[in-house]
This record gives structure tokens, sequence and C-alpha cells, in this order.
């Protein structure tokens, strides 16, 4: 690996009523999964009551977004079976219009709503997110460009070769990091086309990817830079980060931050996490080495 490190990207965005300025330090947003089967936390706050209390105790331990989501994206594959089955769009929106709407009511903490769906994403905007973190990059569904475009919201860019539910059990890649930055870049130029402003890009981790590909993308994510947009990267409790040691979810806190040090030094901006309070922490000290270097 060449040695080149982090230098935080030079881009401004405001998202709802705050600014970000991403040559200041990296930003933590916190993840809520409103949903009976997320491989990380499933079933612990499908209660909208128990979502929004657990979205409040994240913005009190610093998170600085919040990633709201009612449809589990578990990938088909080894580790987790047949995936996350597809939710109905009205059932989706059930389940986080409640807990988006008091959320926006109670803080101004910004809200990321997590969908691949156009019409899931309009309602979700008109409750108060501002943000669409979209799985698919604008390839799921034709309309969701227009969507953004129309209500204004800024987009998270993600790199998944397949819906989750239809992941092939082995996805072959020329080079996993050429083939990630050549999608996003698809998706940012479509993005543009539509005269969207504000997009995020974020390889997938964990998304049809093997473990090595996974390593090889955080070590490689400075390629993304060439993209001229934040980064994003999502590596929370994931399964690449447990193979190593062989560890269960609730074990795996340790393995996710040294990941997340190592994406932050590579070029992250924005990093979804389970875990705040230590994410904040330990981002701070990725911070100041980066600097540093």
């Amino acid at each position: 690996m060449e040695s080149t490190v982090h230098t935080h990207a030079s881009i401004r965005f405001t998202l709802g009523r705050k600014v970000f300025d991403f040559s200041e330090r990296t930003f933590i947003m916190g993840v809520v999964n409103v949903t009976p089967d997320s491989f990380a936390d499933g079933g612990r706050y499908l209660d909208p009551r128990a979502a929004i209390d657990h979205a409040l105790r994240l913005i009190d331990d610093g998170a600085d977004l919040i990633d709201v989501g009612g449809e589990s994206t578990r990938p088909r594959g080894s580790v987790y079976g047949q995936g996350a089955a597809p939710v109905p769009a009205d059932e989706e929106l059930r389940r986080i219009l409640p807990v988006i709407e008091h959320l926006a009511q109670r803080s101004d903490v910004p809200i990321s709503v997590d969908t691949w769906k156009s019409d899931v994403a309009a309602r979700a905007l008109d409750a108060g997110a501002t943000v669409i973190n979209d799985i698919s990059g604008f390839t799921f569904d034709d309309d969701m460009a227009d969507t953004a475009r129309a209500k204004n919201a800024s987009v998270i860019l993600m790199h998944t070769p397949a819906p989750p539910w239809a992941m092939p059990s082995h996805i072959v890649y020329e080079d996993v990091v050429d083939d990630v930055v050549s999608a996003l870049e698809g998706s940012v130029r479509r993005g543009e086309h539509k005269g969207i402003s504000q997009m995020f890009v974020d390889p997938g981790l964990g998304f049809g990817k093997s473990m090595a590909e996974n390593y090889r993308l955080i070590a490689h994510l400075d390629r993304l830079q060439s993209l001229h947009r934040p980064i994003v990267v999502g590596i929370s409790r994931k399964s690449f980060v447990g193979k190593v040691q062989d560890l269960p979810v609730e074990a795996r806190l340790e393995g996710s931050l040294a990941a997340m040090t190592a994406a932050i030094l590579r070029g992250a901006n924005l990093i979804r996490v389970h875990d705040v309070k230590e994410s904040r922490r330990a981002a701070a000290i990725a911070d100041e080495l980066a600097r540093s270097w």
C-alpha cells in the first residue's frame, strides 16, 4: 500500500440546520434499525418508542446524524443464509415515520432514511429526514434520483452488486477497488445529471464482497477521493470484522474500532456505527493521527 494517508475532504454540506465541514473531523452516524431482523440488533428497536429513545441516546452520545431504517439489508450468503426479505413500502413507512417525525421535532441532528424505495424516501423526507441512504446507489429504483432532486435531499450512494435478497453466492470482480470506484462514479454521474449537488459515496463493505475484498477496500479507500465526494463507511459489527477471530456480533466492538481507524486514515469522512460514544472517541484519535502524519 502506498504511503499516502488521509486528508479530510475540503467539502461543506448543509444537512438540515447544520453545516458539515469535512475538513474539520470525521463525523459519526448513529444507526437506528426499526426492524425485527437486522443482523446487529434485530427486534430491539422495532417499537417506535424504543427506537426514539435509542436515537436520543445516540444523540446524547455524540451522533452527528441519525440513520433510520425500516428494512433489514443483511445480504444473502454464507453468513446470513437467504438474507433479509424485502419489506412492503407501507410496512416500512409504518415502522419509520413515527420515529422520524418525533426526532425531527426533538432534535436538530440531521436524519437519514435508509431505504432504496423512492416512495418511502419521499414520505420520510416530508416527515423530517434530509438525507437518503440508498444502498443501491440509484440502481434499484429508477425514480429515486428524481425524488431526491424534487425534495432537495442529500444522498448517500452505496455500492452493492445485487439486492440483498438476491445476492449471488459468489461475486467475481476483475479488481474490487476498480470495480467499486467505477460503479460509484456511474451513480454520481446519474445524480449530477439530475441536478443533485450533495452526494456521498459508500463502498458497501459487507455487500457482495469477501472478507479479503472488504479489507482491500478499506486499505485502498483513498481511491474513492477521485470522486470528490465525502466518503461514508459502514464497518460496525459486520461479519468480516468477526471472522478474523471468529467473534459473535456482540463481541466485535474492538475490531470495528480498529477497522474504523484504518478507514479514517485512508479517507473516510462519515462513519455509520451502532456504538456512537466509543466510535466518536476513537475517531478523535484517528483524526489527530491523520493531522500529525
